[in-house]
């Protein structure tokens, strides 16, 4: 296992329990450098993973709480008028940062919610006209529940696809949450959260995800998933070429964070649940027999897996 999502996961075990299998997820969005949407009941710890992953990170961290009266502005920025100096001055937003988490980010109107697109997708910000590039490593990590709909506003599925992976933990186990209450019985160990990665190093791994090899045979087996999706009878819109990408990189990085410079169909079978479930619209008849969820499981049962893959690699 990489040395550094070592480092995050033992971090996280000292304020939440029973979490590896997010964090580990949480690592190859990262390196992948895409966005995160934790969508789960209120009160199972998505704030709490977020700040835990912040704090981890020798960078910057900035929270906005979406509310129905947040404006664009009070994200990416704004210019204002001076009066003292009688001249415009730039106020840049909580987007200038490396971690940004927008907690509870469905309560925001659409108008709001949009200001995100184009520094998820470009990494950049524009206000005024002037554009202004934002530092890497640079994540959204967007929260909402799934439980709540009034004085909620549902993303989008331009907004969602822009999401490299949806993802939830659910409850903890009996002996999960009685560690938790020992951990927390005394104090918040929160507040005793140090970095344990830098910077560098998660921009060196975003570059080695690339380098990461992928045989023709399951390459194919990749694409015929996303196809799949696409002409799945509870589906109305497949997975885009969008998460076509994201899905590569996804188990190119898997592959990596295992010690492995080549991605085995076990990779591409990992990464299809929190890559491509969420950017599936299901069709009316779609809704009434199942989830998402259950699209990528049947799919997954009828497309046969290549066998000779790992032996291929070079």
């Amino acid at each position: 296992m990489n040395k550094s999502l070592e480092s995050l996961k033992n971090n996280v075990k000292t304020v939440l329990t029973g979490k590896d299998g997010l964090v580990e997820l949480i690592f190859i969005a990262m390196i992948c450098e895409g966005h995160l949407l934790l969508e789960d009941v209120p009160g199972t710890g998505k704030t709490m993973m977020a700040k835990i992953i912040a704090k981890s990170i020798k960078g910057t961290f900035r929270r906005v709480q979406f509310t129905p009266d947040l404006l664009p502005s009070d994200i990416t920025g704004i210019k204002f008028f001076n009066p003292k100096l009688q001249n415009f001055e730039l106020m840049m937003g909580p987007v200038m940062t490396n971690i940004l988490l927008a907690d509870e980010i469905n309560r925001a109107t659409p108008r709001a919610q949009s200001s995100l697109l184009e520094v998820m997708e470009e990494r950049q910000v524009t206000i005024e006209g002037e554009t202004f590039a934002i530092e890497k490593p640079f994540i959204v990590i967007a929260t909402q529940n799934p439980i709540e709909s009034q004085g909620t506003f549902t993303l989008p599925e331009a907004q969602m696809d822009r999401f490299f992976m949806q993802i939830s933990s659910g409850y903890p186990s009996f002996d999960e949450e009685r560690e938790m209450l020992h951990l927390h019985r005394l104090n918040n160990p929160l507040n005793q959260i140090e970095p344990v990665i830098e910077k560098d190093a998660i921009t060196q791994l975003q570059e080695q995800v690339k380098a990461t090899k992928i045989s023709a045979s399951v390459e194919n087996y990749l694409l015929e998933i996303v196809r799949a999706t696409r002409s799945h009878d509870w589906v109305a819109s497949g997975v885009s070429p969008r998460g076509t990408l994201a899905f590569l990189r996804a188990v190119q990085a898997k592959a990596l964070i295992n010690g492995r410079g080549f991605v085995v169909p076990e990779d591409v079978k990992a990464m299809a649940f929190p890559v491509l479930a969420h950017r599936l619209v299901l069709s009316m008849e779609g809704e009434l027999q199942g989830t998402k969820d259950q699209v990528i499981a049947n799919v997954l049962e009828h497309i046969e897996v290549p066998v000779e893959a790992g032996a291929q690699q070079q």
